[in-house]
């Protein structure tokens, strides 16, 4: 698979929905998470994120637009010990406590499945992160049949130097909306500060579309943590 511009991959795509990039610095100390949240209706840009202990949650920027909570309203990050926990939705709290309790990220996502909300029925998307090594999943429809579930998972022991892994929800924006395909795509990290990286991971996502990001850099020698949150509504 060749590296792809992690920039240019998502500024060409009008609506990837929510996503999950994650890499190592090409110095090969620091682990760099992703996570961004995409929104087309009114309720889903009604939405900024917030810290919450080691991770954040999502909240309504203003609480009397709020239609429907139940899956726009979540905590994306988590952390266990050394693994941090990234999802586009409340499986977040499935895999923590499913991993909490010895059991695996595998064991906690084959109790999940896609959200319900058909025509569209959006993957769910998770990662952990432990060290340099990564894990991810989508959990799809069965190519648009919402009677089954596809779960698919990914392993990358030690991620190496300079390169990551990108997974969102979507392909490309559509009505309905066409479901994420294939693996994680392959993206090269160039040398450049966690804050540049931030700014231009921000800037790259569609202007109309985009409502928030988070971004972390674990330092995988001393374990500090550096993060930045970008909100549309702030």
């Amino acid at each position: 698979m060749q590296a792809k511009d992690l920039f240019e991959t998502l500024s060409s795509n009008e609506y990837p929905g929510r996503g999950i990039a994650i890499g190592r610095t090409p110095c090969g100390k620091k682990m760099r998470i992703g996570y961004f949240i995409m929104g087309r209706s009114e309720n889903s840009r009604n939405r900024i994120f917030v810290e919450e202990g080691q991770g954040i949650r999502t909240e309504a920027y203003d609480p009397s637009k709020m239609v429907d909570p139940s899956l726009i309203i979540y905590a994306p990050v988590r952390v266990l010990d050394d693994v941090t926990i990234v999802t586009n939705g409340d499986q977040t709290d499935t895999i923590y406590d499913f991993m909490k309790d010895g059991k695996s990220f595998e064991d906690a996502l084959r109790t999940r499945t896609f959200e319900p909300d058909g025509p569209n029925w959006t993957p769910r998307i998770s990662a952990i992160v432990k060290g340099a090594s990564v894990q991810m999943s989508i959990l799809k429809s069965a190519d648009g049949n919402d009677e089954a579930v596809h779960r698919y998972f990914f392993d990358y022991t030690d991620e190496l130097p300079g390169y990551g892994h990108l997974i969102h929800t979507y392909r490309e924006n559509g009505n309905p909306i066409p479901s994420f395909e294939g693996e994680p795509a392959l993206w090269q990290m160039v040398k450049e500060p966690f804050e540049d990286f931030s700014n231009h991971l921000w800037e790259s996502l569609n202007a109309d579309n985009k409502v928030s990001l988070f971004t972390r850099q674990i330092n995988l020698e001393t374990g500090e943590v550096e993060t930045m949150i970008f909100n549309r509504n702030q």
